[in-house]
Order: structure tokens, then sequence, then C-alpha cells
């Protein structure tokens, strides 16, 4: 029996479209984890509504949930604001997942910690900034996977016209060993900017 955990900031309908894609597969279990308890009800309502007897949906962080029996096979989060982003990647990696994909949103922290010096052309302009702040976050998150022994890509998962947080970190476990000079390189490009990214200090500094 594998599991797949959700976490997302709509009304559950990443875990519905989750469920309807791998229906076919009665040996699947699908978590929904969100920590507005108005929420979940209303999935779960919905979920014993439907008969999806292998989709349930929790009130809980999921930095209280254990893999102690390796059933969590994938993770995946839609628009986890900000750094919930991180703690879903950092959680996914903990738990050993095979497939982590995350839809960020809100990319705000780098936003308040980078250097205006660093990039000048760039960051003397707060729009500018605040968009390559969240390409830099993304960025970072990306090459962090890639370190630690997955795949990972950046890419776009549906149309700007339907919603402009577009971006898809997708990451593939392949347990490759850790390449040092682009470990190297990421260390530089944190320095040059002043920054302290979560996901980097949750892998790296603890």
């Amino acid at each position: 029996l594998s599991s797949v955990t959700t976490t997302e900031t709509s009304s559950g309908v990443l875990s519905f479209l989750i469920l309807n894609f791998l229906i076919k597969n009665k040996n699947v279990k699908i978590d929904g984890y969100d920590l507005k308890k108005d929420v979940v009800e209303y999935c779960n309502s919905l979920s014993e509504k439907f008969g999806f007897d292998n989709l349930k949906f929790y009130c809980k962080d999921i930095a209280e949930i254990d893999n102690d029996d390796n059933k969590i096979s994938m993770i995946i989060t839609l628009h986890a604001c900000d750094t919930a982003t991180d703690y879903a990647i950092y959680h996914g990696i903990r738990w050993n997942c095979n497939v982590i994909i995350n839809v960020p949103c809100c990319q705000h922290e780098l936003f308040h910690q980078m250097k205006n010096s660093a990039f000048p052309m760039i960051t003397e302009h707060g729009i500018l900034k605040e968009r390559f702040a969240a390409m830099l976050t993304d960025s970072i998150r990306s090459r962090i996977l890639n370190l630690v022994g997955y795949k990972s890509e950046i890419m776009e998962f549906i149309e700007i016209e339907n919603t402009p947080k577009n971006l898809m970190i997708r990451s593939i476990k392949n347990n490759k060993p850790m390449d040092n000079d682009k470990k190297h390189e990421l260390d530089e490009i944190i320095e040059q900017y002043g920054i302290s990214p979560t996901l980097y200090n949750l892998i790296f500094k603890q």
C-alpha cells in the first residue's frame, strides 16, 4: 500500500483530483493535511459522501508525521505559502519519498533578506526584486533537492491565464551522490545575496 500526502490552501481540490487520477489503483491511500479545521471537516464530508474510503483529511501539522513504515511514497503541495513549501520539501526528504511535487506560492522570505547591493539594477525596483526573489527561492529549492538525491526540474504546470502561480518543482528520487561543486556554487550564491533560506538551513545546518 502506497500513501500520497498532500498539503494545500484550497478546499481539498488537489487531493480529490489526485484520487481521480489514481482511482484505478486500489493500493493507493491519500492523506490530506490542513491546519484549518473547517476545511478538513468539509473535505472529509465530501470524501464520505462519494465513498472515497482511501482519501482522508486531517487537521494536523506534517511535522508531527513519521514514515517509519516507509508507506509514504509521494508528497504534493499546492500553493503552500512562503516557507510552508520549504517545510513540506524538508519532510518529503526526511520521509525518503520517491516523489516530491510542489507548486510554491508567496515566496517572501528572500525578498526581505536580500541585499539590494547584490544586484542593484534589479533590486532597486520593488516589483523586479519581488519576482527575482521568487525565482531565486525556487532555484535554490530545486538545487537543494538535486544535491540530496533527487532529479529536480522546474516547469509550468498550467497556463498562466488560470493562475500566475503556475510553476511546479517536480522531484524524482535518483539517489545520486552530492555534487560538491554544485554545493559550493549554492553556498557562494547564498553568501553573495546575504540570504538565509529556510530549506538550506533545515537540510545543511541542523
